[in-house]
């Protein structure tokens, strides 16, 4: 059985002191959940607060992880940072192609695969982003989108092993808008089809998330489908009673 994850992308948000309340509120929602029972979370901060982050939940069981790395060790490249360096921090999962990425920075399939090759050299588990917009959904084109996107960054890596993938349907992120758990689950069979494509050896072991204006009242629907192994959580992840409830959620789900 594969573990649940949840995963939260804090943005562009933050600052010393909420972080603090924040993550000390977590502190003892989650006490006795992450680890204790079958369920992993992971909080993705701006890269400025990772010190603070780290240093706040280092014995909770509770991970770290980043937005985005560059996809080069070191070198002249002005406002990157290194996988390497996350790994140096504290990191142990990175977010790479998130659709906010791929829009406002134009990330190509090859920059990713060459982003995920980083990480994993650097020991860091990838959550590769990948979904479609509302216009190609529209036009039956899903499917093929996330195949296609699954397939252009993924198909240099020996094995998935270090991979886990989040669908985020690019019309329900920030909107308010969720696909339905019967939309969701069914997009997660293509991308374990798909990832059975690349590495059928591994493809049943990858944790596929689900994302895209989850919240606490709709989490524990969107978990009971089969094929769902957790969220990759945004604006609820900056309130910690509601990403406590989805986490909780979460683990429902792994204990029934």
């Amino acid at each position: 059985m594969r573990q649940m994850l949840v995963i939260a992308n804090w943005k562009m948000n933050g600052a010393r002191e909420p972080n603090r309340v924040l993550l000390e509120t977590l502190r003892e929602a989650l006490g006795n959940v992450v680890g204790a029972r079958d369920v992993g979370c992971v909080i993705c901060p701006p890269y400025p607060y990772l010190p603070q982050v780290g240093g706040l939940l280092s014995d909770t069981g509770i991970a770290v992880g980043a937005q985005d790395c560059g996809h080069a060790s070191s070198g002249a490249y002005t406002g990157e940072v290194a996988a390497e360096m996350l790994a140096d921090c504290g990191c142990s999962y990175v977010l790479v192609g998130h659709s906010e990425r791929r829009q406002y920075h134009q990330e190509s399939d090859a920059l990713l695969a060459a982003k995920l090759e980083a990480a994993a050299r650097s020991g860091l588990t990838a959550v590769l982003c990948v979904g479609e917009t509302q216009e190609q959904r529209e036009a039956g084109q899903a499917d093929a989108v996330v195949a296609a996107q699954l397939r252009g960054a993924l198909a240099d890596m020996p094995d998935l092993t270090r991979v886990a993938i989040a669908y985020e349907p690019v019309w329900a992120i920030g909107t308010g808008l969720t696909a339905t758990p019967g939309q969701a689950q069914e997009m997660h069979v293509q991308v374990r089809q798909t990832l059975r494509e690349l590495d059928s050896g591994n493809a049943k072991k990858v944790q596929i998330l689900y994302g895209g204006s989850v919240k606490a009242d709709n989490a524990a629907e969107l978990f009971e489908q089969n094929d769902i192994d957790g969220a990759l959580v945004g604006g609820a992840s900056l309130d910690a009673t509601a990403f406590a409830a989805i986490v909780e959620a979460a683990a429902k789900h792994t204990a029934a």
